[in-house]
């Protein structure tokens, strides 16, 4: 499974939706789950699935799908 796979399927998992490439689109509020405990979770998600720890700036910051991917890459985790 590619990095690019297992963050879309910490998306939906996190946000309690399909997992499906429609999840790239995802922002944040745009999507009804994804309120602030569903921010949290997926915060959470993310740094268990990439061993990563994000910082308060990230954390502020993923505001959407492709945010997320600039905040990994970030960390050193190549996205495709």
């Amino acid at each position: 499974m590619t990095a690019h796979d297992t963050l879309i399927g910490v998306f939906a998992s996190a946000l309690c939706i399909p997992e499906s490439p429609e999840i790239e689109q995802a922002e944040y509020r745009a999507i009804p789950q994804w309120d602030s405990v569903a921010h949290m979770r997926l915060v959470a998600a993310i740094e268990t699935a990439f061993d990563i720890m994000l910082d308060t700036e990230d954390v502020i910051g993923m505001s959407s799908f492709a945010q997320a991917k600039n905040i990994l890459t970030k960390h050193g985790v190549h996205i495709a």
